[in-house]
């Protein structure tokens, strides 16, 4: 079915035959096509339930505490971000969740950090709250970038390109963690709030582990209809965003989700995605693989910095941009 979200295995595409290899990129293609896909993996259960565990924590802490670590000017790039703060694109209401972001620091020297400076800010994360808590998140950020790296192999191949083709843009990338609260729906103020609003992704693709609970639904884009998405064990949810919709000329669109509590669902929900992004400067364009003259060349190119801070605008992540 056209509308299957499919499961592929990371590891037969790694280490597989020929053809072992050559089903892995085909189903992953063909499961893009809903935006979304399953990847098992090999990342550490153990290292994911203990982050969960040290950002359960430290939502737990009371709301002052949690805005010590407001790290004002870098647009959400990296420490805490309080409820009813971003808002979906296409939504009139703010999301229902607070955030804690982080990523890897870039040497103080390095021309990034001068360019860029709210993209590679100093790390703000709760270690005087919760201690132990850098190295928990740092090691994820790690093993997820990784995954999200060898995911982008696959995509590479998928779409007539070098397998190598997206490694360079990936160094010192300003790929970004999050890990997301959604408190319960029977707290919310008396606006028609939602978890998170429809929405895409700007970056290249996206990695879900897995959450807590149920809430994640896929957009499917010639249907008009939701469906749930949940990662099945072991596995990872990899969804597209509107970086890769632009290189891929339209061949891979961006995946539409949203997060909302199903009617009577009670208790909060966490989750914690990871955006991998390419460097900012990095030029943002059609390949010639999939710019044809069936399908001719849909977008002008962009730099990545200038696509990102676009989006951190609309979904009001710029601090007095609206004032």
């Amino acid at each position: 079915m056209a509308d299957e979200i499919l499961e592929v295995d990371l590891l037969a595409f790694e280490t597989g035959s020929d053809s072992q290899r050559r089903a892995v990129v085909e189903g992953l293609i063909r499961s893009l096509r809903t935006g979304f896909a399953y990847v098992s993996h090999d990342v550490s259960e153990d290292l994911i339930d203990t982050a969960y565990d040290a950002l359960e924590r430290f939502f737990s802490l009371p709301a002052e505490e949690k805005a010590r670590f407001v790290a004002p000017g870098t647009h959400g790039q990296t420490g805490y971000t309080g409820l009813l703060v971003e808002t979906a694109a296409s939504a009139e209401v703010a999301d229902w969740k607070e955030m804690l972001n982080w990523g890897r620091d870039v040497a103080p020297g390095h021309p990034l950090r001068t360019r860029f400076p709210h993209r590679y800010h100093d790390q703000v994360l709760p270690e005087a709250a919760v201690p132990g808590i850098t190295e928990v998140l740092n090691a994820f950020h790690d093993a997820i970038a990784d995954l999200q790296r060898r995911v982008l192999r696959i995509i590479a191949t998928g779409i007539g390109c070098h397998e190598d083709f997206f490694e360079k843009m990936l160094v010192d990338g300003s790929t970004l963690s999050r890990a997301i609260h959604y408190p319960p729906m029977d707290s919310a103020p008396d606006a028609p709030h939602v978890w998170a609003g429809e929405h895409a992704d700007i970056n290249l693709i996206t990695a879900l582990p897995r959450a807590t609970a149920a809430g994640l639904q896929v957009k499917l884009k010639d249907e008009d209809r939701w469906i749930d998405a949940v990662a099945p064990e072991g596995g990872a949810i990899i969804n597209t965003g509107l970086m890769l919709e632009i290189i891929t000329n339209g061949t891979i669109r961006p995946g539409v989700h949203r997060v909302v509590a199903a009617p009577g669902q009670a208790g909060d929900r966490y989750s914690v995605v990871q955006f991998c992004h390419p460097t900012p400067w990095t030029i943002l364009a059609p390949v010639s693989t999939c710019t044809t003259r069936e399908h001719p060349q849909r977008f002008a190119p962009i730099a990545a910095a200038d696509a990102l801070d676009l989006v951190l605008y609309e979904i009001n992540l710029i601090e007095d941009a609206r004032a």
